[in-house]
């Protein structure tokens, strides 16, 4: 059994979860993403993710004074109240201490309480219920406008002279599109907030869509690149 096939409703995901606060980063369900770990709590946390559930849950920061206090292990900077959770499926040490590990999107979460601990991570009392949806592949993919996505991928692409594998691009699933291309794009923790808050996935395509053509538009006007 495939380890997705382990969450079926939110009973399978637990209600105790350690959460690493990093702004800018963008989990979401069957997307995945790198992490470099080197700070103590942190590696921490890893450790005990690996003896336990192998799940952590990605939250940014709330606001810029916020996200200014991330790196001071001794503050607890405000949080967003929804972030995802995402299982480690890709572990491997390197020989000046640092751990690397892929995290592959599980279900999206809201904040009940954060909780009192003695680990040196922050741990909060999740509810998956408001995203139950979220651990059935594809909802809401049929609804989505691929079309629109796709123009204003291409036009993007030409704009900065990117290559990329075209026919593969067309070739995925709506789903895997809207969110991988989310999970990548170069906008900020406040667009990236929002994306990962839509509520339905064709509401993050258009938003997708729509800061994609904002960010055309601007680059048009004053002749600066999102890279």
């Amino acid at each position: 059994m495939s380890f997705i096939d382990r969450y079926r409703s939110p009973a399978d995901l637990p209600e105790r979860l350690p959460v690493f606060p990093l702004a800018g980063v963008l989990l979401l369900p069957r997307t995945q993403i790198p992490l470099n770990i080197f700070e103590p709590r942190y590696l921490a946390m890893v450790d005990a993710a690996l003896a336990g559930d192998r799940l952590i849950g990605m939250i940014q920061p709330d606001g810029l004074e916020a996200m200014a206090a991330q790196g001071d292990p001794s503050a607890k900077p405000a949080i967003h109240q929804v972030g995802c959770a995402g299982r480690i499926t890709a572990f491997s040490e390197t020989e000046d201490g640092r751990v690397l590990i892929t995290l592959t999107g599980i279900c999206r979460f809201k904040v009940k309480e954060e909780l009192d601990t003695i680990t040196p991570f922050r741990q909060v009392r999740a509810d998956f219920g408001p995203y139950a949806d979220d651990l059935n592949a594809d909802t809401g993919a049929d609804k989505v406008d691929r079309e629109r996505l796709l123009d204003v991928l291409k036009r993007y692409l030409t704009r900065y002279d990117l290559r990329a594998d075209w026919q593969a691009i067309k070739n995925s699933g709506s789903e895997t599109l809207v969110n991988s291309l989310s999970v990548i794009s170069p906008y900020g923790p406040a667009e990236k907030q929002a994306l990962l808050e839509a509520k339905t996935l064709e509401d993050r395509n258009q938003m997708l869509i729509a800061l994609t053509e904002m960010a055309l538009a601007g680059d048009s006007e004053d002749g600066t690149n999102l890279q």
